[in-house]
């Protein structure tokens, strides 16, 4: 049985002009599991591990993002937003993002 979500947070790493989105879920028990842009679930012992697993991985926290840090990015943050969809699996088909040409 899985335990309850706590806290959700969205993060986002840029691979030339594609956007590619990570969802971070913290859970009751203390632990921790990540959704990836390929679909894949990835379970941490912790919050703080999935966070650095992330990071390692060239994800930032979408919250922690100012304008400055998105234009280096490729986008403005009045371009983009977390996905947002029924289920997990309509939401990973939206969880890569192209840009398109930059300006």
């Amino acid at each position: 049985m899985t335990s309850a979500r706590l806290d959700r947070s969205w993060w986002l790493a840029t691979l030339g002009r594609t956007l590619h989105w990570a969802r971070l879920e913290e859970r009751e028990a203390g632990t921790a599991e990540v959704l990836d842009h390929d679909g894949s679930y990835h379970a941490y012992d912790s919050l703080d591990t999935a966070r650095s697993m992330l990071m390692d991985a060239g994800y930032v926290q979408f919250d922690g993002l100012d304008e400055d840090d998105a234009l280096e990015r490729g986008f403005s943050l009045d371009e983009v937003a977390p996905p947002r969809a029924g289920s997990d699996a309509e939401l990973v088909g939206l969880m890569s993002v192209s840009l398109g040409k930059q300006a």
